[in-house]
């Protein structure tokens, strides 16, 4: 994936543009999404885990698609959605390095955004899939990307409410974060020619473990030490983002609002957090997100009956499991 990456996004003029750009996909992360889009390809095809090459892979009739360059595009989405989250956010860190607007600036983190988003859709266009297929993959994927501007949008709604539900919550979350993993787990069918059927079953699998990774965020983002999680502790109750912990904890008379006592980031401190996580802890309200973090994966993993029994289905299965069992 890393050379894939520079591959198809390199450094070239403007220099500052595309080094900005390429920021954070070369600081790391964990890849899960192109992952599991080249996952798919070989469980659905029943093909041996690198047993093809990612570039020219059969699909169901002998054609050869280059299903790497649609990983790269799922990676760059990704990619493309936190610049312009971090700036939303005004958050400083982002994979343990400053954001993208921090190391560079807001204007240039904006272009770069705008720049990843479109390089997304120039690297779908050169899989050499039948047009037809083509098509649709690069249909599924700009109303991908139209529905996590929309869940965005949501999350920053919720921000002035206080009358959130958590199947409001749910709704955003499958938008903003769910979406892209039903997306790199339904266009390598969709690009390959699997049944429609088992496209829906692995747009279903992508919706259930991507809920259930964000749902782990929220967890890790009050359990996991700033330096190891790459971001600041605590960040998401200091900018009074509801999550599903904070809903359970206001319907389980938890007074939300006043855990930090403050949107200052600078003002809080790892006691002000523990604090807030042992009034959590006692309402329920973390364990509750973890049971429903962990049916949300139990669900997933039964779309992948679709598949064939075979090494990269397990790997699948081992994905969602690890969604909710990593500690960053």
């Amino acid at each position: 994936m890393n050379a894939a990456i520079r591959e198809q996004l390199p450094i070239q003029r403007p220099e500052r543009l595309y080094e900005a750009s390429r920021y954070l996909l070369d600081a790391g992360g964990k890849r899960l999404r192109p992952t599991i889009l080249l996952l798919v390809a070989e469980a659905l095809t029943d093909t041996e885990p690198h047993a093809e090459p990612y570039r020219s892979f059969p699909d169901v009739a002998e054609n050869h698609v280059d299903i790497m360059s649609a990983a790269v595009s799922i990676e760059v989405i990704q990619s493309f959605t936190l610049i312009h989250d971090d700036i939303m956010d005004d958050d400083d860190l982002r994979r343990g390095v400053p954001a993208v607007h921090r190391e560079y600036d807001v204007e240039t983190a904006i272009l770069a955004g705008d720049t990843l988003y479109s390089k997304a859709f120039e690297c779908m266009l050169a899989t050499d899939a039948p047009p037809s297929r083509a098509v649709r993959a690069l249909e599924e994927l700009a109303t991908t990307c139209t529905e996590i501007c929309e869940g965005q949008a949501f999350d920053v709604n919720f921000e002035g409410r206080l009358d959130v539900t958590t199947d409001e919550y749910l709704e955003m979350v499958e938008l903003k974060t769910a979406v892209l993993y039903a997306a790199a787990a339904a266009i390598p069918a969709i690009l390959l020619g699997g049944s429609d059927d088992t496209v829906d079953a692995l747009h279903g699998y992508g919706v259930d473990i991507g809920q259930a990774f964000q749902i782990q965020d929220d967890v890790l983002d009050l359990t996991t030490p700033s330096e190891k999680l790459g971001k600041q502790r605590g960040s998401d109750l200091v900018e009074g983002k509801e999550t599903v912990i904070t809903l359970h904890a206001r319907d389980n008379g938890v007074d939300v609002d006043d855990l930090v006592g403050t949107d200052d980031p600078e003002a809080v401190d790892e006691s002000t957090i523990d604090e807030a996580v042992t009034k959590l802890e006692a309402a329920g309200s973390i364990d509750y997100a973890r049971e429903l973090a962990s049916d949300l994966v139990a669900s997933g993993k039964g779309r992948l009956e679709r598949l064939p029994n075979n090494e990269s289905r397990a790997l699948l299965e081992d994905i969602a499991d690890f969604l909710i069992e990593r500690e960053y």
